[in-house]
């Protein structure tokens, strides 16, 4: 289900070290176990953090858009951005924070979901670790290592793009909520209380997609949730409204570059 509707989920605060600011010490760990059902209250921290579910499926939002994190991939959210996280299984979660002295990505982009390395994977699981140490020499090379590698990492396409307009916001969450609705703009319009062609206008305006796109991107990111909670591939198919497995597979494919199961596994 993907919806930013998580007012009745049992709310965390924020990790204290995401607000210390402290450029001699570049990189800060803390590492947090979230229930099913849990989210981090809406927030924002001068550091950028990324943060990665070593097991589970992260879903962050911020005011517009939604972005699905699963174990083969982090989320970078830059320093002073607005957002909540929220999962619907378990996670163990490793974070790494970042000091604003350091401006590692470009800010201007803001959040993104970046495939990560082998080397990345174990340099944070190191220094989440090793956090007792964060005075040592050994441990500020690991961090200089973390910062190059988070730099270079590639974004995925796994990103849900929302708007403000309370029109736009009463479609995106019914169809958030119900991913395998078949019916088309025509109909779902009037959910929306405006035509299909002021639907049409809202979604190209606010979230940058076509409704057509924008309804695809969405059964993607509800797949990759599925797929991660060990759901088969001809499951999800039928559930999201696709004509077949191999529909499923092929759309799949196209939009992230792989097939279900290679993509998770990084």
């Amino acid at each position: 289900m993907m919806t930013t509707d998580v007012d009745n989920t049992p709310n965390f605060d924020p990790s204290a070290v995401a607000f210390v600011r402290d450029p001699a010490r570049p990189v800060l760990t803390h590492a947090r176990l979230l229930q099913a059902g849990a989210a981090v209250t809406p927030h924002h921290h001068p550091r950028g953090q990324l943060l990665w579910a070593v097991q589970g499926v992260l879903r962050v939002i911020s005011e517009s858009s939604v972005w699905i994190v699963p174990p083969s991939h982090a989320v970078w959210i830059p320093g002073g951005t607005r957002h909540q996280v929220v999962t619907e299984s378990a996670a163990q979660t490793r974070n790494l924070y970042v000091d604003p002295s350091r401006p590692i990505r470009d800010a201007a982009q803001g959040c993104g979901v970046l495939h990560l390395t082998p080397l990345l994977r174990e340099v944070i699981l190191r220094l989440v670790s090793d956090a007792t140490k964060d005075n040592t020499d050994r441990y500020q090379r690991l961090c200089e290592v973390a910062l190059d590698e988070i730099a270079a990492l590639e974004t995925a396409p796994l990103c849900l793009p929302g708007g403000r307009d309370p029109r736009l916001v009463r479609l995106t969450r019914h169809l958030g909520q119900n991913p395998a609705d078949p019916r088309p703009l025509t109909a779902l319009a009037a959910l929306a209380g405006a035509s299909p062609r002021t639907m049409e206008r809202l979604f190209r305006q606010e979230t940058g997609l076509a409704f057509r796109q924008w309804r695809s991107q969405l059964k993607l990111l509800a797949a990759i949730e599925r797929l991660s909670h060990g759901e088969s591939s001809t499951a999800i198919a039928y559930a999201l409204g696709y004509s077949s497995p191999s529909a499923f597979v092929a759309a799949f494919r196209q939009h992230f570059g792989s097939p279900p199961q290679s993509f998770l596994a990084g």
